[in-house]
């Protein structure tokens, strides 16, 4: 039995912008990211491996933190760069846009800290 991923039927917040052309704002930092998230898939499949090898609980719960602060960094990160750009332009360019722009960085960040 294959699940379906949820957000495959669902647009992004981005594709439902489609009309505004406009680079993300972690597009200048994309191979840092791409290599943060490289080094946080290899900790996710450590974590795998040390459950599978029976490892001690407490080294567990370390990796998981070292793997949440990772996800953190990133997450703040995209955050940053989508307050300085992407909502930043919106709120030059003001209307609607600006508006949405807001709104859907203050839901992003009450998902975080809710997290």
């Amino acid at each position: 039995m294959t699940a379906t991923d949820p957000t495959d039927e669902m647009p992004t917040a981005h594709e439902a912008h489609a009309d505004h052309e406009h680079h993300h704002g972690y597009i200048s930092d994309k191979s840092r990211y791409l290599a943060r998230l490289k080094r946080i898939e290899g900790q996710a499949r450590g974590l795998h491996r040390m459950v599978d090898e029976e490892k001690y609980c407490i080294d567990i719960l370390t990796q998981i933190s070292a793997l949440k602060s990772a996800l953190d960094g990133v997450a703040m990160g995209l955050l940053e760069d989508h307050l300085q750009h992407c909502v930043l332009d919106a709120a030059r360019s003001g209307g609607d846009e600006a508006e949405e722009r807001l709104a859907e960085a203050s839901a992003a960040i009450s998902r975080l800290v809710r997290s």
